[in-house]
């Protein structure tokens, strides 16, 4: 099993599915995604300094954070966890937030999604685990599907450089 990114979009752009190979096991990239100390390492675009403002892994639980651009620009997110089967799934609605972790519009764009739902899933093989992440946006119009599909690079380019963090990190912490 070697180190790869897949990036998928279903024909109708309306779903957006990533699979990575992570060298560590299964129980530990699920605590890197559900423990705040890891997750403030590891998490969002690159070059972003991220804070976890509340993590609350549990269904109807959240996920807010801020994130802060070396330039002094920053925003804030947020998971509301839909399901969670330790160590094998998580499923959360991703937003933008305010800082009271009120979902709200993307800071880029009047048209892109307000909410994404995501699908993780943690399959051990050979002491290595495979994330599979599908993702689409939820309470939609056929405007906003169509500006999430036009998204495809950029999400590829933003997820494939937290993913490459996510790797960084483990691999510091196995050292």
């Amino acid at each position: 099993m070697t180190q790869q990114n897949t990036f998928e979009m279903n024909h109708e752009g309306t779903e957006l599915v990533i699979t990575r190979i992570v060298n560590a096991p299964r129980e530990l990239v699920y605590k890197v995604w559900t423990d705040p100390e890891h997750l403030a390492a590891w998490w969002g675009p690159t070059g972003m300094e991220l804070t976890v403002v509340s993590l609350d892994v549990r269904p109807g639980g959240l996920f807010h954070y801020g994130m802060k651009s070396p330039e002094g620009f920053e925003m804030f997110g947020r998971f509301a966890y839909q399901e969670v089967v330790a160590p094998e799934k998580l499923s959360y609605v991703t937003s933008f937030a305010d800082t009271e972790g009120n979902a709200i519009r993307a800071p880029f764009s009047p048209i892109f999604p307000i909410e994404i739902l995501n699908k993780l899933t943690f399959t051990e093989e050979d002491g290595k685990t495979i994330i599979v992440m599908s993702g689409g946006p939820i309470n939609a119009t056929a405007e906003e599907i169509q500006f999430f599909a036009s998204m495809k690079g950029s999400m590829e380019e933003g997820f494939g450089g937290t993913f490459k963090q996510l790797d960084d990190y483990i691999a510091k912490i196995t050292a």
